[in-house]
């Protein structure tokens, strides 16, 4: 049975929760220990949470995903993972975690908590109102972020705050029109909400989430005080245009992670990230 719990709780997915990191390098502790260990105990506790959503989603999937082509092979839906098995594991893995997170820090659980009740609503039914799925998820991916910042107790700049609402929304609004491109007419039959959405609409939004992002990192780097943080701003529009070229002329974009096969954006990411970390540091 543990393959399929594993499986269920989508350990691919966790990548999502290496944000909470980000706090501990934009507020100067990459030397501090005890911030480490503090950021490092928040992700294990997003997976562990993260992975009870997963499995809480399935079991209130489970009818629809058995009549998906693709879906019905999952571990709760094909029946490699009884539903009364499943409800036992997302209860430990939720009550685990959220007693990690208040053990942790009060506010961090209160966080924590926020997150969880964010995605019950959506499995429940913000997933079936247009726009306010891709605003949900966004929205997760924000408490992922302030998570990090209360975990190790600093103040999140509100500029990184909408910098990672905004990269978030453009990841999701690239999915949404990779599935529509790719599955056609069927694209329904994989998410109904899809029926609600058109290429030439995401579009208008992928390019207005575009310059939004651009102009909010660089304002970011205008006003942070170190005005060295301007040259990260080439490695910022590049990591965008290298997206949107790769969900256009290669239909790259059914999930995020797939940027991370991609050589050049990881070059990029790699640059950006430690051409940030010497400013930060040592300017």
């Amino acid at each position: 049975m543990l393959k399929p719990i594993i499986r269920s709780i989508r350990p691919r997915q966790w990548y999502k929760n290496l944000i909470v990191f980000i706090a501990i390098i934009f507020s100067h502790n990459l030397a501090s220990t005890s911030a480490w260990i503090d950021s490092i105990t928040a992700f294990i506790i997003f997976c562990l949470l993260s992975g009870s959503v997963y499995l809480i989603n399935d079991i209130i999937d489970i009818k629809k995903d058995r009549q998906h082509p693709t879906k019905r092979k999952r571990p709760i839906a094909s029946g490699k993972l009884k539903r009364s098995h499943a409800s036992i594991i997302a209860l430990i893995l939720l009550t685990s975690s959220l007693y990690g997170a208040f053990s942790l820090n009060t506010l961090f659980g209160l966080v924590s908590i926020s997150y969880f009740l964010l995605f019950m609503m959506y499995s429940l039914w913000l997933k079936h109102i247009v726009i306010v799925d891709i605003l949900t998820i966004s929205t997760g991916f924000v408490i992922r972020a302030i998570a990090g910042a209360v975990a190790i107790s600093v103040v999140f700049s509100p500029w990184l705050v909408i910098c990672t609402f905004l990269l978030a929304l453009f990841l999701a609004l690239g999915k949404r029109r990779h599935e529509l491109v790719l599955l056609g007419s069927n694209a329904n039959n994989h998410r109904k909400i899809l029926d609600d959405y058109s290429v030439p609409m995401l579009e208008q939004m992928i390019s207005i989430i575009t310059s939004s992002l651009i102009v909010s990192y660089s304002m970011y780097t205008f006003l942070t005080g170190n005005y060295y943080m301007m040259l990260t701003i080439p490695f910022a529009i590049y990591g965008l245009f290298r997206y949107l070229h790769l969900i256009h002329s290669n239909e790259f974009g059914g999930e995020p992670e797939m940027i991370f096969k991609d050589h050049p954006t990881l070059f990029n990411l790699l640059a950006w990230t430690t051409t940030t970390i010497v400013i930060l540091y040592y300017f």
